[in-house]
């Protein structure tokens, strides 16, 4: 195997399931095995405490110009391996594929920007700007990593790595996360008249729900498509003899580009204060806040990219994509950025997860040459 397949393997060996997750030992192993890399590179590297134990790990490369910096951002955490139909931890290359836990989402990414900044540094090349290399902890649930990582940062650009298909994303879908709550009033099931049913009218919750998203699906952003609500979490009631007085929903709503979380909050207690009967709240502290990513078309950052990636005979054309990720914090604090990486979503979380090789080594090349490319 190349170098950069080498250090891919090794990734995916280590178990990095988020802790979050049951089972999950974190990514604390790989944090350490990134650090590793680097300083027997020589090359400077520090950790960032996030969690006890979960720490990002931070990457520099000097450049020739001291005030601009470049970040390439990726995650070390995986989702669960449960109902994998193949070994996670045991990757394999059949077929042109490396197979295996996190091989696609994302640590191919991690590995082509660590053999990226490596190449450069083994070559003896400065690049003209600093490059800061930022392997972050828990995008799977919380995206806590790379929060912490924005905090005091400055920087000119940043390439999050995701599946992409090689492709450079400039826009991404947000995403709002609550739990609905309806009250009823218990009684016992002999005499259900005396009580108020929270999960039939819980029923009703939803059919507006799925009503509303008929006005989403006639809203289209040209990059990322309409917008959407999924109920994917319902919980009620006590035991089958009870009149249940309480049920819950969890929604994911996923919001477009210059969507507010707050104003999708407000039209949702606006669409239940409207169901005659119905005593139901959005519930506070909302779960998960994360609005889009729209990066502009015409940024240093996204025009450096589509020049790498048209020397390299490769799509150049910006797209979106319909999923969220670390991107839209960066651009949040300032840092404008966009998402590349190897791989395809659809591989993503699967029960036999594989990224293509050859969309590895291609993906090493892009980060090389837009390393030496961005001034």
């Amino acid at each position: 195997m190349s170098p950069v397949l080498q250090t891919l393997a090794d990734l995916v060996r280590i178990n990095s399931v988020n802790s979050s997750y049951e089972g999950g030992p974190g990514e604390g192993e790989v944090a350490a095995y990134v650090r590793r890399f680097f300083e027997a590179r020589g090359m400077e590297a520090w950790e960032q405490e996030v969690f006890p134990g979960r720490p990002n790990v931070l990457a520099r490369l000097p450049g020739r110009n001291p005030q601009r910096r470049i970040v390439l951002e990726a995650h070390t955490d995986t989702v669960s391996v449960k109902g994998m139909t193949i070994p996670p931890f045991e990757p394999s290359i059949r077929d042109g594929r490396m197979y295996g836990r996190g091989s696609c989402d994302t640590k191919a990414g991690l590995a082509t920007m660590m053999h990226a900044m490596a190449a450069l540094k083994e070559e003896g090349v400065v690049p003209p700007c600093e490059v800061l290399l930022a392997a972050a902890v828990d995008e799977e649930y919380s995206y806590r990593g790379v929060v912490r990582l924005c905090e005091g940062l400055k920087a000119d650009a940043a390439i999050v790595a995701e599946p992409t298909e090689l492709r450079a994303v400039i826009a991404t879908k947000g995403v709002l996360r609550c739990r609905i709550v309806v009250h009823g009033r218990s009684a016992h099931s002999s005499k259900p008249h005396l009580g108020v049913n929270a999960i039939t009218h819980m029923a009703r919750v939803i059919a507006a729900i799925e009503e509303d998203n008929a006005r989403l699906a006639g809203i289209q952003h040209p990059l990322v498509g309409c917008g959407t609500c999924n109920v994917g979490v319902i919980s009620g009631g006590v035991q089958v003899n009870f009149v249940p007085d309480r049920c819950m929903i969890e929604i994911d709503r996923r919001l477009l580009p210059g969507d507010r979380a707050e104003d999708a909050v407000a039209h949702y207690r606006g669409l239940l204060s409207g169901i005659e009967g119905v005593r139901a709240e959005v519930e506070e502290p909302l779960l998960l806040v994360d609005e889009a990513l729209d990066t502009p078309a015409d940024s240093d950052v996204v025009r450096t990219a589509v020049q790498v990636l048209r020397e390299l005979g490769m799509n150049a054309e910006p797209c979106g994509v319909p999923f969220g990720c670390d991107a839209s914090k960066l651009s949040r604090a300032g840092v404008p950025s966009i998402v590349f990486g190897p791989g395809s979503i659809d591989r993503a979380h699967t029960a036999d997860e594989y990224i293509e090789v050859d969309q590895v080594e291609a993906a090493l090349e892009f980060q090389k040459r837009f390393l030496l490319s961005f001034a």
